[in-house]
């Protein structure tokens, strides 16, 4: 017989707000890890929804399912994390989303300027990229990761 503290994946996910099969998801990713019961069935802890929540908080600010299952298995298992393992969490993560941040911002601010600029001309748009010369920096879009179309020759 499962502890008398545990849920059955039915009450996990109606206390989470996440659907079974994505508590499944999450199982299958290392991010919680049910008890089984006599019956074989799954059994979570009450501090498994602390986890979920986690995640699925982690997944809206922008950490990726690796990002969250490292700063998950350094949290205590079977327990209801701390204080102090909140705290290292959100100073592991600091770094990561302050990036995301101004990432975000940035290109708010080149939407903004490309969507209300007005200029309805290639020849004076800052996003305007001829012959792809902004390839030479790299792969992926070169003015949204901080690179102006005037380092390649443009306006």
């Amino acid at each position: 017989m499962a502890p008398i503290s545990a849920l059955s994946i039915g009450d996990l996910a109606r206390r989470t707000g996440l659907s079974v099969s994505a508590i499944r998801f999450y199982e299958a990713k290392g991010l919680v890890t049910p008890i089984r019961s006599a019956g074989n069935q799954r059994r979570y802890l009450r501090s498994d929804i602390r986890r979920l929540s986690f995640a699925m908080i982690a997944q809206r600010l922008g950490l990726t399912l690796a990002e969250i299952a490292e700063e998950m298995g350094r949290l205590p298992c079977g327990l209801a994390p701390s204080l102090d393992d909140w705290r290292g969490v959100s100073t592991r993560i600091r770094g990561a989303l302050e990036s995301r941040i101004a990432q975000l911002e940035a290109t708010r601010d080149l939407l903004d300027g490309c969507i209300g600029c007005g200029c309805l001309s290639l020849d004076r748009c800052a996003l305007y990229n001829p012959e792809d010369r902004a390839a030479r920096a790299g792969p992926g879009p070169r003015f949204l990761l901080g690179d102006r179309a005037s380092d390649f020759g443009g306006e």
